[in-house]
């Protein structure tokens, strides 16, 4: 970990084209959510919490097409960008902030607990 920055590992754990998911945990040891780190073919890396907000489909499984997935039960097309759904459809899949640093992964710690004031928690999705 580096400051705030929680150190996910090296790049080349998660091919182009793939997305990798991770349990998170509380204090207790429950499951609390599931965060996807997606890999995109043009090398981007994305990060959101893995569920959609329609029927908590998992997009962990979805279609990744350029910077956006298609949840893979209702076909919501989700930017991975923004977390927002594209098109006709209303609402919003929290983000996680994500940086790459000399080849490695780092996930803004407060946003992955979901503590950060200005992050949105994963249970904020109606």
């Amino acid at each position: 970990m580096i400051g705030d920055w929680l150190d996910i590992g090296p790049v080349g754990q998660i091919s182009p084209g793939i997305a990798r998911t991770l349990p998170v945990r509380g204090s207790d040891g429950k499951l609390v959510h599931e965060i996807t780190i997606f890999h995109t073919i043009d090398n981007h890396f994305y990060t959101l919490i893995n569920h959609c907000r329609h029927k908590a489909g998992p997009l962990s499984q979805g279609i990744v097409h350029g910077a956006v997935v298609t949840c893979p039960l209702h076909g919501w097309n989700i930017s991975l960008k923004s977390g927002e759904a594209l098109g006709e459809d209303k609402g919003c899949v929290p983000t996680i902030p994500l940086k790459v640093d000399a080849g490695r992964i780092y996930l803004l710690r407060y946003a992955v607990m979901g503590t950060h004031p200005r992050a949105p928690h994963p249970t904020d999705v109606d």
